[in-house]
């Protein structure tokens, strides 16, 4: 049985990282999850050591990047992986760059940053998940799975309005700029706005 390591009280990049190994790394769908303190390792082992054993932000192993200056985290790390083993995957890239951004605390240079409807974010979401399940890790790595499910399927769907938007046809009316698109995406509302 294959397990993923990583830390107890997880945030945004233990539990990205473990979503996309689970997620997109061929043999890891059904592996089992087990929680230690930050920088530790399963059993004191070497985070590498087991190829069924998979230590994600955690551990100073291959998946983590605590002990490194460099602009990464994990999620960009195991995402490394599944480009190197499966290719590039656009919406992935967009996904770990707001993650990787969240990890090195550059979200309080968003606009507006301490505004109420951050908490409506993934990042509020899971910080009161921490406190409301802080002895179950696994319901908030389940939350925070099904939350990433539905971030990943709305970033696809942008990155197809995106696209669809380069043929729209545009043109003006008498409140201004407007495009002339058919489509059955709904996103390209959005875009389009």
């Amino acid at each position: 049985m294959k397990t993923i390591v990583t830390h107890i009280g997880p945030d945004l990049d233990a539990i990205t990282s473990t979503w996309l190994a689970k997620t997109f790394l061929p043999g890891w769908e059904e592996a089992s999850m087990a929680f230690v303190p930050a920088g530790t390792t399963l059993n004191k082992m070497d985070p590498d050591s087991d190829p069924d054993i998979l230590h994600v932000d955690t551990g100073f192993g291959k998946f983590d990047h605590h002990q490194t200056d460099a602009d990464t985290c994990a999620s960009v790390l195991v995402y490394e992986e599944i480009k190197r083993t499966q290719g590039e995957d656009p919406v992935l890239e967009r996904l770990v760059k707001v993650v990787n951004d969240v990890d090195h605390f550059r979200e309080v240079f968003y606009p507006e940053a301490s505004a109420d409807y951050w908490e409506f974010w993934i990042v509020g979401q899971i910080d009161g998940w921490r406190l409301i399940h802080a002895e179950n890790p696994i319901k908030i790595m389940e939350l925070g799975f099904a939350s990433l499910d539905g971030i990943y399927k709305v970033l696809l769907n942008k990155l197809w309005a995106e696209k669809e938007l380069e043929n729209a046809i545009t043109f003006e009316t008498k409140w201004g700029k407007g495009m002339g698109l058919e489509t059955i995406n709904d996103e390209v509302i959005h875009q389009a706005q």
